[in-house]
């Protein structure tokens, strides 16, 4: 390898790229039963019924995503007992037919010049209390509202939060394929040269690298190097890499559909003994936060944990977010580990413990496996990576 860069991907030579062991695609039965439980799941909340708009919601229960983001109507209702139906723009309705879901709903198009929203209204309770996707427009709600005064809508999160967070085999499957091509991405950006070069080097070698070992979208690549590391979402910048700083490497993207997330924090030169301890104690907190999933106990509980070790050490102060999120078909969903999350922890979730300290000024840690609630109740880590202090040059 060259001592300054990332190899130039070559599929051929890694397995995890070889189109062969790709899992089976999701069929239109998959998702068929996936908009059957959300029409279930919403009539048991009381909702009339569900309203996605496009984004992950829609990609998690039809498989389609529009080609291009477009203020014209695309809107899947669901209600328990009635067939799925996608209202859709007539001009994509080819796109949407070839959706690997399509053969489980009902496609009822729409023309320029004609309203969307009377097109819709029909399919809906004019009563109904319905759920909708948080990423649909504004102007869509309004212009159902003003067919349907009667009618009254939730943030899809808000009345339904555990839609997507309980994961099948299949989708498990998809997860910890992602996070083995992370693992070996940080694997091999530990013989890369850092001293030297700026982060927007080593992100792109971490950006390619990802891609290399099989993620077809790269969602971010965060290098936070010396005092960029106490900013926990620092985006990599012209900042050169120099002996003697912590660096904070978080990456992740999409593979397979499903996403990737993790956090190694690295030191570039033998660390000072405070360094040390201060990664020790992210290291214990992080284990803490493992160690508290348990099926059955509060979200509240995996913060908790891993926070109490912190604040233990004396750096309470320095930990300034929450230790996790779930992840699924988009890198950040519910549920979330955080102080007054209730919501107990269920077989198939799958979320994020991530810990950190930042000192202003000074340099950050934080380290972060994905992690899956197990069917005997325990925790399953999808990062495999040490979790000690990486040296690096």
């Amino acid at each position: 390898m060259d001592s300054r860069s990332a190899p130039a991907a070559n599929p051929a030579a890694n397995p995890a790229t070889d189109p062969a062991t790709d899992p089976a695609p999701f069929t239109a039965d998959d998702y068929r039963a996936r908009m059957a439980r959300a029409a279930e799941a919403a009539a048991e909340a009381g909702l009339a019924g569900l309203l996605v708009a496009p984004g992950p919601d829609l990609v998690y229960l039809t498989g389609y995503r529009p080609t291009a983001d477009t203020e014209r109507l695309t809107l899947l209702v669901l209600a328990s007992g009635r067939d799925p139906v996608l209202v859709v723009p007539t001009l994509e309705a080819p796109d949407a037919d070839r959706a690997p879901g399509a053969a489980a709903l009902t496609l009822r198009d729409w023309t320029d010049g004609t309203d969307p929203y009377a097109v819709t209204a029909p399919l809906l309770d004019p009563q109904g209390r319905f759920g909708v996707s948080d990423n649909a427009w504004a102007m869509h709600l309004l212009g159902l509202q003003k067919q349907l005064p009667d009618s009254s809508y939730a943030a899809l999160t808000e009345a339904l939060p555990m839609l997507r967070a309980v994961k099948d085999a299949a989708e498990l499957a998809r997860l910890e394929a992602a996070g083995a091509a992370a693992d070996e991405a940080y694997r091999e950006i530990l013989k890369v040269r850092f001293a030297g070069r700026k982060e927007t080097d080593v992100a792109a070698d971490l950006a390619a690298l990802l891609t290399h070992f099989g993620h077809s979208q790269v969602d971010f690549t965060v290098v936070g190097s010396g005092p960029n590391g106490a900013n926990p979402h620092h985006e990599a910048g012209d900042r050169t890499i120099e002996r003697g700083d912590m660096v904070v490497l978080d990456f992740g993207g999409l593979k397979h559909g499903y996403g990737s997330d993790t956090t190694r924090t690295v030191h570039v030169g033998e660390p000072t003994p405070e360094e040390r301890r201060v990664h020790d104690v992210v290291r214990e907190a992080q284990q803490a936060g493992f160690e508290a999933v348990t099926a059955g106990v509060a979200c509240q509980e995996v913060d908790r944990a891993a926070r109490a070790v912190i604040d233990r050490a004396g750096y309470g102060e320095y930990f300034i977010h929450r230790t996790g999120h779930g992840i699924g078909v988009t890198t950040h969903e519910p549920p979330y580990m955080i102080e007054g999350e209730e919501q107990p922890l269920v077989p198939g979730m799958c979320f994020s413990i991530e810990p950190g300290i930042y000192l202003p000024g000074r340099f950050g840690v934080r380290i972060e496996d994905i992690v899956t609630v197990t069917e005997d109740g325990g925790g399953r880590r999808f990062n495999s990576t040490p979790r000690e202090l990486a040296v690096v040059e």
